[in-house]
């Protein structure tokens, strides 16, 4: 009874790989959601077929495209209220906009970009989104959502009683499992006890091994008419029978318990099969034993689960599940974990179906707030069980606003042609020359919109694709082509509703129209603007060499500033900069090694991996090795060791040149274990790596900027004199020093330095030559009155 949840997909924006990002284009999606949420959108386009506007036209472009005040206005409040208020524009300023954006969207109707199958399909797959909000009741997912949230902050706890019966199944087959559902909690009213009638009577294949007891859940883990009995009847209360796609259900609920959150652990399994032969079972343990006494010893529980778990997606992670909430995992894994309390604690070992685990936790949390899961829920309202109370909510009140007229004669032929190979799975369509095929089946109408014809042909396909085999008894292909024949009708008055969204909701066919305006914008913007801009790379240098005085650089300051909590801080930070590449003073557990033994151990390999993952998330470190060897061992052992250690790393990712190796030859001056290692301390090539170091937990005790500064563009630099040097002052509470290593004088900006610059600048005159040719070719017209009587 458990459903899986749709991911929803997010749009991608698209920019110059330039140092400076031209300006930004939009593609697929994130059009889309450009021209839906804001930008400098408009108001439904006029047809282009010329007629006399029944409103008065304060805009028109050329001889043959006019814009209506209303339509203006609209689009002018609109942006208002969804633009940035630093960005909003006077009424007049924002008809420039708008008329700029028209001329675009008019040149790409011109060239027919609007008539084309691409443009077709884009729109139509457009026009599926946005009609999805209509076809939706939004108030019942809200109530929903917002439902399922205070679901979850308590689980459940419920046993169940089932007794199957089919959607399809005849009216006295369902009559029969009905008063047995009744009988049965006549039983149980009367004190049997619930598992032992559960392992009697129940058609839950789970039931043998646990008397109907369900344990623990919460939302969206069980069909919502489950869920919404265990969250509505008394703890310690029957319910009445409970009807849901699988039958009928008795539901007990035993304890309801406040949201125990999230939990992440860490698990090492031992394989053991249900089935597995008692030598297998007593290996099983022996093994996870092992496994438990090395744990207890000290050993690494990541090092013992690559080497022992048998599961494959966890082990090479060093056992780490993903988080998982109650109801997510075997009871019994569930109950371990929870009980887990601090994080890094590990559990005796504990066996489930698929053998014996140790667990280690990792860390727990709380259920999220609303805000953080709305989205999520509302996903999950939508394509689980509860999906079907919001369409039956949806065709409730369509019934009220379409008429459904069926052909009574065409219906029963159609219902006729039904039989046993429906069960099966295996019905198939008439064939293409029957008559029947082409008959109206039903007529969907509406007051204010367009009728649907449907064809029997319809619904014979829809019947061909919804079939499924059926093993339940008592079915025939009547009763299953009558139920699909009532959804088919239900799906229909969708279609209808769809068919018509722009005749019944203006909003709808204005924010279509803006997708549709927002779709040529961004092709004929492409070709004539975006494009050129950055690939024209001998129109880029010709524009640069036109402005060249645009293009310089100030007078500027090279220089460093130190900024720390304290004067202590700032001398072991000036200490540490001394030598480059410079002190960290951290490093990681030296490398122990066996005698004579250069190769790298399991454990030694894991020890390993903890530097490796320091060299990869710092990339400016440099890690000095250095290797040594006891009294007894070779000169060349600590050569090998350092080989070794230098071979792992290199060979996952670490640049030879980050590495500074140093071979004692037996110099350090303890013997024995303390002398066979290799030891590893980090330095780095960054300053900022060291603020963070001499920081710690404390934010920003000490920052580090280095930069080449014009003026105002550096509060410190502008204070001091314009000159080379080491200054150190006092800031309020803090101490800062400011060193001006070079003074470069004002200079022309290469090309090169400035491409990034000249590809923005270039695309706003390519644009501003576009728009002129456009204006000259479709002459702009305003209506002063109409736009005066706006301002009022």
């Amino acid at each position: 009874m458990r459903l899986p949840v749709s991911i929803s997909l997010f749009p991608r924006l698209k920019s110059s790989s330039f140092g400076t990002p031209a300006a930004y284009r939009l593609t697929g999606s994130a059009l889309l959601l450009w021209f839906v949420t804001a930008c400098k959108t408009a108001a439904p386009v006029a047809t282009t077929t010329p007629a006399a506007p029944a409103k008065p036209v304060v805009l028109a472009l050329g001889t043959n495209k006019v814009f209506t005040s209303d339509e203006f206005f609209d689009s002018f409040a609109k942006n208002q209220l969804s633009a940035d208020s630093s960005q909003r524009t006077d009424i007049r300023s924002y008809l420039d906009l708008y008329t700029n954006l028209k001329l675009k969207v008019l040149a790409a109707e011109q060239s027919g970009r609007d008539t084309t199958e691409a443009f077709r399909e884009e729109m139509a797959t457009y026009r599926k989104q946005l009609a999805q909000t209509y076809l939706t009741d939004k108030t019942l997912v809200e109530q929903l959502t917002n439902e399922a949230y205070q679901r979850m902050q308590q689980e459940v706890r419920a046993s169940h009683i089932l007794i199957p019966i089919s959607e399809e199944a005849l009216p006295a087959d369902t009559l029969a499992a009905y008063q047995q559902i009744l009988a049965v909690r006549g039983r149980l009213l009367s004190g049997e006890p619930f598992a032992t009638v559960a392992k009697e009577v129940s058609k839950d294949p789970t039931v043998a091994q646990n008397g109907g007891d369900l344990g623990y859940f919460s939302a969206f883990q069980t069909i919502y008419p489950f869920e919404n009995a265990a969250y509505t009847i008394p703890v310690g209360s029957l319910s009445t029978p409970v009807r849901t796609r699988f039958g009928y259900h008795l539901i007990q609920v035993k304890d309801r318990r406040p949201s125990r959150g999230k939990i992440q652990v860490a698990h090492i399994l031992v394989r053991l099969s249900p089935s597995a032969e008692p030598a297998g079972v007593v290996a099983a343990k022996a093994r996870i034993d092992e496994v438990y006494a090395k744990l207890k010893a000290g050993e690494s529980f990541e090092a013992l689960a690559r080497t022992y778990s048998d599961d494959v997606n966890s082990k090479n992670a060093g056992g780490k599940l993903p988080p998982f909430a109650t109801g997510q995992n075997a009871p019994a894994l569930e109950e371990a974990a929870f009980a887990l309390t601090t994080p890094g604690s590990y559990s005796p070992p504990v066996k489930t179906n698929y053998g014996w685990h140790i667990l280690k936790l990792i860390n727990r949390r709380p259920i999220e707030s609303f805000a953080e899961l709305a989205p999520a829920i509302r996903q999950k309202v939508v394509t689980d069980s509860r999906a079907e109370v919001i369409r039956q909510v949806m065709i409730q009140r369509l019934s009220r606003d379409y008429t459904v007229t069926e052909d009574q004669a065409t219906k029963q032929a159609t219902l006729a042609r039904a039989d046993s190979s429906l069960v099966q799975g295996r019905w198939r369509l008439p064939a293409p020359t029957d008559p029947l095929n082409a008959q109206t089946l039903l007529t969907i109408g509406s007051a204010g919109g367009s009728p649907l014809t449907v064809p029997a042909s319809k619904f014979f396909t829809y019947v061909q694709q919804k079939q499924l085999p059926r093993a339940e008894t008592g079915l025939t292909g009547q009763l299953i082509m009558q139920r699909l024949y009532a959804r088919f009708v239900g799906d229909q008055l969708l279609v209808a509703e769809e068919a018509n969204l722009e005749k019944k909701y203006p909003e709808f066919r204005n924010l279509l129209t803006e997708v549709r305006d927002g779709v040529l914008l961004s092709q004929v913007m492409e070709e004539r603007v975006w494009e050129r801009s950055l690939t024209d790379s001998t129109g880029q240098k010709q524009f640069y060499d036109q402005n060249r005085a645009k293009y310089t650089y100030p007078a500027r300051a090279v220089a460093t500033i130190i900024d720390a909590a304290d004067d202590k801080l700032l001398t072991e930070m000036k200490a540490r900069l001394a030598t480059s590449p410079y002190a960290l003073k951290r490093s990681s557990p030296d490398l122990l090694f066996e005698p004579n033994q250069t190769a790298l151990s399991t454990a030694g390999r894991d020890a390993l991996y903890e530097v490796l993952v320091a060299m990869v998330k710092n990339p400016a470190y440099v890690l000095d090795l250095t290797a040594s060897h006891d009294a007894q061992e070779k000169d060349s052992t600590s050569a090998g060791r350092l080989r070794s250690v230098v071979r792992y790393l290199t060979s996952n990712g670490v640049q030879l040149a980050r590495i500074n190796e140093k071979d004692l030859q037996g110099a350090r001056v303890a013997s024995g274990d303390a002398a066979r290692r290799v030891s590893f301390t980090y330095l780095t090539t960054s300053k900022q790596d060291v603020a963070r170091v001499l920081s710690g937990t404390a934010t920003d005790a000490v920052t580090v900027t280095e930069g080449i500064f014009a003026k105002g563009q550096n509060t410190y630099v502008d204070e001091l004199p314009w000159q080379t040097g080491t200054n150190t002052f006092a800031k309020g509470n803090r101490v800062v020093q400011v060193t001006i290593s070079r003074l470069e004088p004002a200079r022309q900006r290469t090309f090169a330095e400035a491409r990034g610059t000249v590809i923005n600048d270039y695309q706003a005159y390519l644009e501003r030559q576009f728009l002129a040719e456009l204006r000259q070719k479709y002459p702009v017209q305003v209506n002063e009155d109409e736009l005066k009587r706006l301002l009022k």
